[in-house]
């Protein structure tokens, strides 16, 4: 149990003013978010900042994104009204001035990151560099992780590692809420029941400092509830990544608001938000571990979270997000279990959420690699493969009739416009102004920005004398990877094409046998 500490009574907090005023900042933070969220929408609708339908998205129509900025001002301005009017807990939250500085500034920072990329779109390497800066600021200011009391252990301290201790817990939770933003309302229900996780354990741990984390927490439970509103499927707006990675570095840094009044807030600076927030980082880790595994890149997007998971075994949007919601709630209890229980209770709790997570992610078929059910074999294929499947024999014949390399062009345009591609580009170097074959670019004309820049990219080089074309073709898949059937067919047209600019003639011509290579089923 946390070490015994004086009751707000008994230290001579006034604590039934300091539930008011945090009960005036609740309504103030649902209210303002409320009302802020349309005004939101718009702005997103006039810079362009909408999430559009692709194949690896869940919503069928174009929705505006940047609603996190709704949440950023349900929370901000009630604190200041709060500190304004002079009330005792407004007060005690504001003269706290460089933990204010660290928790504002680095907010305020991320959520201008998350504002960018939902309107122009970042890498995601310069994102995470980003995160590491703004955790960065927030340990400079005093948000740090110094120490911990776990079970079994008890007091454990790291301050001469605290910066590397630190940094790590903002990127992750960041990241951990910005993943599992992929239902409507999936993120801020999440993040509704950390707070409350985080709003309870504050108050059972009586320090009086611990009533500026009950403050933070309810007001940003408050402000998460009148974006809801909106965001609740059928959602008319998305948090966007201005909201989601705003959402995960309050949840991270408000629990570390306690060590600037007591060194007891620490011992609940890990325990609680890592299991109430054990969803969305089981999540994380399962990605991680599950695009290891298949070699690619581990912040390359993929479609097989545990929510797309669940809304293919046939679950509706709604019953999804309800059935996600239930296990926040449950990892909400552990970890209040965790907080006031002795060890033996912390060890059934935990056990009894792994289990209950298991099955969950067992039925859904999120992670395969620790026995989830296998995909059915049978199942049709990928909508990019099949266009693709379509449009390879045409154009295998039409480059082997082409009688010379000016008809390349033409041939691979209609090829890409058949085979529904988002676009075609070839590009020549090594030629030393001489090249046989000029760069050209071809883009449906309806394509988008943000569908161009989340495309999948498939690389194909041709090696000339002196010279080195490149094919690469992009489209819209599913899978957000490179299926291995579309590179098949992919290569068939490549290596058709190579024939063509080094005047090769085709293989039947050598072999009249059927060569398994151009056989496209």
């Amino acid at each position: 149990m946390p070490p015994a500490a004086p009751h707000l009574r008994d230290a001579g907090f006034p604590e039934e003013r300091a539930m008011v005023s945090t009960l005036t900042a609740v309504i103030l933070a649902l209210v303002l978010s409320w009302a802020a969220t349309p005004l939101a929408r718009r702005l997103a609708v006039t810079v362009g900042a909408v999430d559009e339908p692709t194949a690896r998205r869940v919503h069928t129509r174009c929705v505006p994104r940047l609603g996190g900025l709704a949440i950023v001002a349900g929370f901000v301005l009630p604190l200041f009204i709060l500190a304004a009017l002079g009330t005792q807990i407004g007060l005690m939250w504001f003269s706290q001035h460089s933990l204010v500085v660290g928790l504002l500034a680095g907010g305020l920072a991320i959520a201008a990151v998350g504002a960018w990329d939902d309107t122009k779109g970042m890498r995601a390497r310069h994102k995470l560099a980003a995160q590491v800066l703004v955790a960065s600021i927030a340990w400079a200011f005093g948000l740090r992780l110094e120490c911990v009391t776990l079970p079994y252990f008890g007091h454990v301290s790291f301050w001469p590692l605290s910066f590397l201790v630190t940094i790590p817990w903002f990127v992750a939770i960041i990241n951990a809420v910005n993943l599992i933003d992929g239902l409507d309302g999936l993120a801020a229900g999440v993040g509704f029941f950390a707070c409350v996780a985080n709003f309870i354990t504050a108050y059972l741990g009586g320090y009086p400092g611990n009533m500026v984390i009950c403050l933070l927490a309810a007001t940003l439970a408050g402000a998460i509830v009148g974006f809801l509103f909106h965001n609740f499927h059928p959602a008319t707006i998305f948090m966007g990544d201005t909201g989601s990675m705003f959402l995960g570095f309050m949840l991270a840094a408000i629990p570390l608001f306690g060590v600037g009044t007591h060194k007891g807030g620490t011992a609940l600076a890990v325990m609680v938000p890592l299991l109430a927030l054990g969803l969305p980082i089981f999540d994380m880790i399962s990605a991680m571990v599950r695009r290891y595994v298949a070699r690619r890149p581990i912040f390359a997007a993929d479609r097989s979270h545990i929510h797309h998971k669940l809304l293919d075994k046939g679950h509706s949007h709604r019953g999804a997000v309800l059935i996600l919601y239930g296990l926040s709630l449950l990892f909400t209890v552990v970890a209040l279990v965790a907080y006031v229980g002795r060890s033996l209770e912390i060890g059934f709790a935990l056990v009894a959420c792994s289990v209950v997570l298991f099955i969950v992610v067992r039925t859904a078929g999120s992670l395969p690699l620790f026995g989830a059910q296998p995909q059915d074999p049978r199942r049709p294929r990928e909508a990019a493969v099949e266009a693709l499947r379509r449009a390879v024999p045409w154009a295998l014949m039409e480059i082997e009739a082409a009688s010379g390399v000016d008809k390349l062009r033409p041939v691979l345009e209609r090829f890409a416009e058949e085979a529904k591609l988002v676009a075609l580009e070839v590009s020549s170097a090594g030629a030393n102004g001489s090249a046989r074959v000029k760069p050209w670019s071809w883009a449906q004309d309806a394509a988008t920005p943000q569908q161009l820049r989340e495309a999948v990219v498939a690389v194909f080089p041709i090696k000339l004398e002196g010279e080195t074309v490149e094919l690469r073709f992009r489209w819209d898949s599913e899978e957000c990877a490179v299926n291995p059937q579309a590179d098949m067919l992919l290569q068939l047209v490549v290596d058709s094409a190579e024939r063509l600019l080094l005047r090769r003639p085709p293989p039947r011509a050598r072999d009249s046998r059927p060569h398994g290579r151009f056989s496209v089923v």
